[in-house]
C-alpha cells in the first residue's frame, strides 16, 4: 500500500455559494415575485462576461425586461436574490471592468462568481447544442427556467448533459509522478493523465484502462480525490490517485500521447514555483522547462497536493 494524499484545497471551478433550488425553477409565482429584485449575468457568444476586482458584474434584472427572456437560465439564489444568466450578442465592458471567460478568469473570481460562471457556461453551451429532439428531430424550447428543453413535436423533455471523465495522478508511492504530453501541446507542457468514462464502465475501471492505454502502465491502489466541473463544453473531472512501477517501460499511445515520463517531486516543485505556463515553448531553440497546468484545472491542485 502506497502513501496516500488528499487535495489540500478545493479546485477553482468547484467553488460555489449560490443555492440551487429545483422547486423554484418550476414555480411561476415565486419566479415572478423574485424577478423584481433579481440580478442577471450577461454572457456573450464567446462565453465572456464582465468582471471587476475578482467579482462578476451583475445588473438588475429589470433592465432586461419585465420578465425573464425565453433564453434566460436561472443559476440559483444568492441569499434571497435570484441570479439569471442572459445570452447577449455583444458584451458591454465599462471602465475599470474587463471581459473574461472561464478559462482566463475562473480561478481569479471569488467563490460566488466562480460558481455562477461555471453553471452559466455549462447551461448555455448545452442549450446551443440541444435545439432539436434526439428522438424525433423536432425543435425543442427551454422550460424549467432553462434547466430542461421540451420537444414541441413529441413532448419529450431533455436535460443538461454532463460527461464524466477521470483524471489520475499516477505516482510510484514515493517521490516520482508519471506525466504525459498531448500531441497538440507545446514541448515541455505535461499534465496528469485523463480520459472519458465509457458506457457501462466503473470509474476505477476507467482509471485502469485509460492509464494502460495512454502510457502502458499497470496501476494499483486507486483512490478517489475529488471532482471539478469542466464545462468545456460539458464534462466533470473526477480526480484519482494510483500507483505504478516506475521501473516498468513507459509506452505512449501513438496519436494520443506525444511523450510521457517520470518526474520527481523536486521537478514538480520547481515547475510550480515558476508559476503558470512560463517560458517560451513555441521557440524550438530555447531550452524549455517543465510546464504544468494552470490554476483553473484540478490537475494543478492534484500536483500541488501531492508534493505538499
Amino acid at each position: 500500500m502506497s502513501a496516500r494524499f488528499v487535495l489540500d484545497r478545493e479546485p477553482s471551478l468547484s467553488r460555489s455559494t449560490v443555492v440551487r433550488d429545483e422547486l423554484l425553477r418550476v414555480d411561476p409565482e415565486r419566479l415572478t415575485a423574485g424577478w423584481a429584485h433579481a440580478q442577471v449575468l450577461r454572457v456573450d457568444p464567446a462565453g465572456r462576461v464582465a468582471a471587476k476586482d475578482g467579482r462578476l458584474v451583475l445588473e438588475s434584472a429589470s433592465t432586461t425586461g419585465a420578465a425573464p427572456a425565453k433564453d434566460a437560465v436561472l443559476l440559483g439564489e444568492d441569499g434571497d436574490t435570484p441570479v439569471w444568466a442572459v445570452p447577449t450578442p455583444e458584451l458591454e465592458v465599462l471602465e475599470g471592468e474587463q471581459a473574461v471567460d472561464l478559462r482566463s478568469g475562473g480561478a481569479l473570481l471569488d467563490d460566488t462568481g466562480a460558481g455562477l460562471l461555471t453553471t452559466a457556461a455549462a447551461l448555455l453551451a448545452w442549450h446551443a447544442m440541444a435545439r432539436f429532439c434526439t428522438v424525433c428531430g423536432g425543435r425543442t424550447k427551454p422550460v424549467s427556467s432553462g434547466w430542461a428543453r421540451r420537444c414541441a413535436q413529441c413532448g419529450r423533455e431533455e436535460y443538461p448533459r454532463t460527461d464524466p471523465a477521470v483524471i489520475c495522478l499516477v505516482h510510484d508511492g514515493a517521490d516520482q509522478v508519471l506525466l504525459g504530453r498531448q500531441p497538440t501541446w507545446p514541448v515541455g507542457r505535461f499534465s496528469v493523465l485523463a480520459g472519458f468514462v465509457e458506457a457501462g464502465e466503473s470509474l476505477e475501471d476507467c482509471v485502469e484502462r485509460e492509464v494502460g492505454e495512454e502510457v502502458g502502465a499497470a496501476v494499483t491502489d486507486i483512490h478517489y480525490l475529488g471532482s471539478q466541473p469542466w464545462p468545456f463544453p460539458r464534462s466533470i473531472m473526477l480526480g484519482f490517485e494510483a500507483t505504478a512501477d516506475a521501473a516498468a517501460p513507459v509506452v505512449p499511445r501513438d496519436g494520443e500521447i506525444a511523450e510521457a515520463r517520470w518526474f520527481t517531486k523536486d521537478d514538480v516543485r520547481e515547475a510550480l514555483a515558476r508559476g503558470e505556463w512560463t517560458g517560451n515553448p513555441d521557440d524550438p531553440g530555447e531550452e524549455v522547462p517543465l510546464l504544468l497546468p494552470g490554476s483553473i484545472s484540478i490537475a494543478r491542485v492534484m500536483l500541488e497536493s501531492w508534493v505538499g
